[in-house]
């Protein structure tokens, strides 16, 4: 299992997919439920490659975070700068979304595209 690459999801419009993205951003989760439940893909991404776990771990929303792993959630899912939900929650600092990343199998080696080896 490989870092991949998030791609828009034609089955959620790009407005639905936007609306799943914000409510994670904003620890929404009631509304992130309702959009799952909708049929919204939890790996829907915005024209950034964005998903809503990337919002949620960048933004310290554990119990999001939680959510999204446990209706899976792809946790090595890449923006197009190749940055993981992984880099934003050690970038903001975010120990326990960290951790919980960590158990659902996030790739701690993963690199982003500026990182020069």
């Amino acid at each position: 299992m490989g870092v991949e690459s998030a791609q828009p999801t034609p089955a959620a419009t790009a407005e639905q997919a936007q609306d799943l993205i914000d409510a994670a951003r904003y620890d929404e989760l009631e509304d992130v439920v309702a959009l799952f439940s909708a049929g919204v893909p939890l790996d829907s991404a915005d024209s950034q490659g964005r998903t809503a776990l990337h919002m949620a771990s960048a933004n310290g929303h554990l119990a999001v975070v939680e959510y999204l792993i446990q209706n899976g959630a792809n946790v090595n899912s890449t923006n197009l700068e190749k940055n993981t939900p992984l880099h934003w929650a050690c970038l903001n600092g975010h120990t326990e979304v960290i951790k919980a990343l960590i158990c659902a199998g996030a790739i701690v080696s993963a690199l982003n595209r500026y990182v020069k080896i």
